[in-house]
């Protein structure tokens, strides 16, 4: 039923708290590919009433950085998760958290997206937003929320 599997990650233990989900449905579920996303949103100068804090140079250097910064962080979980009959891959895009994980599954066939949420409700999630949120709003498949460990279920 699901082939590809997206599983949007960003080096956070809450994020990663979805892998033993995901290894369960590929290892059952005759999965052919799961994809590894890392979204870097991009880095905005600030301007200051002196100008600006940074300049572009500065702006492209920390873009830079922040993508290597995720290209080496998956490419070190790919490296040590092994799903028998399962290729693995990863990418890096840079945008919008929420609208790059639901392009990418429109556009790249996901059959289904596995992402972490905080589960918060009310006010917290007004105040903080939520990207796993966002993505089961916007995207155009299946989507599995997997509430991290220790969070405390609200209203």
């Amino acid at each position: 039923m699901y082939k590809k599997i997206l599983v949007p990650l960003d080096g956070s233990d809450l994020a990663e708290c979805v892998l033993p989900h995901v290894e369960s449905i590929a290892k059952g579920r005759g999965v052919q590919d799961v994809v590894f996303l890392c979204v870097v949103e991009p880095f905005t100068a600030s301007t200051g009433a002196l100008g600006p804090f940074f300049t572009e140079q500065d702006r492209q250097n920390i873009n830079s950085q922040n993508r290597a910064a995720a290209e080496k962080y998956l490419s070190q979980l790919v490296k040590h998760t092994k799903y028998r009959g399962v290729t693995i891959q990863s990418e890096v895009v840079v945008g919008s958290a929420a609208d790059s994980i639901a392009d990418y599954a429109s556009k790249n066939g996901v059959d289904l997206i596995i992402i972490a949420t905080h589960g918060r409700s009310g006010v917290s999630r007004w105040v903080w937003g939520s990207v796993a949120d966002r993505v089961l709003r916007s995207a155009s498949v299946p989507v599995l929320m997997v509430r991290a460990p220790g969070c405390v279920p609200g209203i």
